[in-house]
């Protein structure tokens, strides 16, 4: 799903991760990601920025950021 695809019904109904979650999955630091959403234009997975301080991530985004950089070798 594309961030440009959300509707607010389903932002609201999926699972949002810190953060903090975030960076432990991808295994980056923190300061990674608050560095990927600064860039201009942003980088990283797509995020909601709800405050100046505080941004989630919805799980169709980090799926959607995931898949696009799955390499996939020839068999």
């Amino acid at each position: 799903m594309e961030p440009s695809d959300h509707t607010p019904q389903s932002l609201l109904n999926q699972r949002m991760y810190t953060t903090g979650a975030v960076a432990k999955l991808l295994g980056v630091d923190a300061s990674t990601l608050r560095r990927w959403r600064r860039a201009k234009p942003a980088q990283g997975p797509g995020f909601i920025q709800l405050s100046e301080r505080v941004a989630m991530y919805p799980q169709s985004d980090l799926e959607a950021y995931l898949e696009a950089r799955h390499i996939r070798p020839a068999a």
